[in-house]
């Protein structure tokens, strides 16, 4: 559903609960709350619908906002996920510092009117499941890590017992997942050829890869600035009037830079093209942290433009295409 540019943009603002739908529309300034159910969904469509609704905006919710995500693309409207941060930084720009669900959804439609937003997609079943999968994998390895930093020589024997206990079920458990993510990723002819390339690099184990198929499905599909910016690896201005600050990263997928964090390390060490690149940055005097995000940054670009041409690792891969 596309709107002309010349009229003013009817859009929705819809904050999202477990069991309730808020939504404020723009320029009418309509309320209207439902259920977070199919029957409150359809209500809410037709509502959309009366009033001319071209786009809805709401913040990522975890898994709360899927359903009526996905039903409003069915039903035709452009619909946009936002980080909750970025609208709560909009919200006190425009002055809006008071918080409840009236409030919040009437700043979601401001801000889907005020900027130029990327409409997502549906998300594919497979995709979530992967994503549910991975997003469980990565819960129990920070239980795993928690644990073995309370595992300690003093620690009682009981305790120590039944720690040794959890740890063994917590890696039962990811093994088990791993298998099962495996499975499923074998059973997609796309993901497993993006896993293919993917573990042709040197450094990039299939757990990383899995983890990058799930968490970064627009791989290959976007250009190198782009893909550097969803992940939050690419370097942003500092520069206001007479200070010209460092160029830093911010935003982005925070559990996927902590992918690439441990992929480019690993890289550092086996891939020879990143390790006489890194090389040179450190002989250049470059600290570590600036280091090892640069070879992230890197690893993903190769990664990305890999998957564009459908090619696997190679030394002399051409970069420099968009």
């Amino acid at each position: 559903m596309q709107h002309d540019t010349s009229t003013v943009l009817i859009a929705a603002g819809l904050d999202v609960s477990k069991l309730k739908l808020d939504s404020h529309v723009q320029p009418s300034g309509k309320k209207l709350s439902v259920s977070n159910d199919q029957q409150g969904i359809a209500a809410l469509i037709a509502h959309f619908r009366s009033l001319g609704v071209v786009l809805v905006l709401m913040e990522a919710t975890g898994r709360y906002h899927r359903r009526v995500a996905g039903d409003l693309i069915d039903a035709g409207f452009q619909v946009v996920i936002v980080n909750p941060q970025r609208a709560r930084e909009f919200a006190r720009a425009i002055g809006k510092l008071e918080k409840d669900d009236d409030i919040d959804a009437e700043v979601l439609a401001l801000f889907a009117q005020a900027a130029k937003h990327r409409p997502m997609e549906k998300t594919p079943e497979k995709q979530v499941e992967l994503d549910d999968l991975v997003c469980r994998r990565r819960g129990l390895v920070q239980i795993r890590i928690a644990e073995k930093n309370r595992l300690h020589e003093q620690m009682p024997k009981f305790a120590a017992t039944q720690s040794q206990k959890l740890l063994r079920f917590v890696e039962q458990q990811i093994e088990d997942l791993d298998r099962v993510i495996a499975a499923l990723i074998e059973d997609d002819d796309d993901w497993n050829q993006k896993s293919r390339l993917l573990t042709s690099i040197p450094g990039i184990g299939q757990t990383t890869a899995h983890q990058l198929i799930a968490e970064l499905p627009e791989l290959g599909k976007l250009n190198r600035q782009q893909i550097a910016k969803i992940a939050g690896v690419a370097p942003l201005n500092d520069i206001s009037a007479q200070r010209d600050g460092r160029r830093h990263i911010s935003g982005g997928r925070s559990s996927v830079r902590t992918t690439l964090y441990m992929a480019a390390f690993n890289a550092m060490q086996y891939c020879e093209r990143l390790k006489q690149w890194t090389a040179r940055l450190t002989a250049a005097g470059k600290p570590f942290k600036v280091v090892i995000t640069a070879c992230m940054r890197k690893l993903l670009i190769t990664a990305n433009q890999m998957i564009k041409m459908n090619s696997t690792f190679q030394a002399s891969l051409n970069l420099s295409v968009p």
